[in-house]
């Protein structure tokens, strides 16, 4: 009954092929890692660290401020200069540097209209310095003249204020019919505005009183 068992001989001869296909099937194979392959800006937080909070207080924006001098290299000089530069963009009227309540043509053309008319909204922050030399007069009956006269004065400047913002949101809606105007917005920018003192208004004004505003 010997043709019945397998001989040495052929078990030998198999075993080479076995050994050939485990390694074939090793290469095709590659395990999976078991997670997934993370993005790349979470692999780059991840290197940089934690974010660190918004500051709380004013001493610890100060002091991160002054830290990231420190680390920036950039010297007093050079810190001075770009601050000069926006201070004069910002003066010039260009929108890049102006604040977000400046910005646009709608604001503009409101602070070309308030440029171009001579308000007596300009003499406010004079009659207030007015108002506080009163009070130190010693004597009682000058301060109530120049009360009652102050007085008057800003009633009439509230009026001012209140028909000017009414008429330059009316010429705003014509010069702009696509753009949404809030009244009460345009209104109260045209009057803070007139309410400054000519040389002190941000951005400076481009118009003189009498000037034709330019389409």
């Amino acid at each position: 009954m010997r043709f019945l068992r397998r001989s040495t001989t052929d078990t030998a001869a198999e075993e080479p092929e076995t050994t050939e296909a485990v390694d074939v099937a090793g290469k095709a194979f590659t395990p999976g890692k078991g997670k997934a392959t993370p993005k790349r800006r979470d692999a780059e937080a991840k290197k940089r660290g934690p974010v660190a909070p918004p500051p709380t207080t004013m001493r610890e924006a100060m002091k991160r401020n002054k830290e990231l001098r420190k680390s920036n290299p950039q010297t007093k000089e050079d810190r001075r200069a770009a601050a000069k530069l926006r201070r004069d963009r910002m003066m010039a009227g260009d929108d890049k540097y102006l604040l977000p309540r400046d910005r646009g043509p709608v604001k503009a053309y409101v602070r070309d209209l308030v440029d171009t008319r001579r308000n007596l909204l300009g003499l406010f922050m004079p009659l207030a310095i007015v108002v506080f030399l009163a009070l130190l007069v010693p004597l009682p009956q000058v301060q109530s003249y120049i009360t009652l006269l102050c007085t008057a004065m800003l009633l009439v400047m509230a009026i001012e204020g209140f028909v000017n913002g009414r008429k330059i949101a009316k010429l705003v809606r014509e010069r702009f019919p696509k753009e949404t105007v809030n009244g009460r917005s345009i209104g109260w920018y045209a009057f803070v505005r007139a309410s400054q003192i000519r040389r002190l208004r941000v951005p400076k004004p481009r118009l003189k009183p009498g000037d034709p505003i330019p389409n």
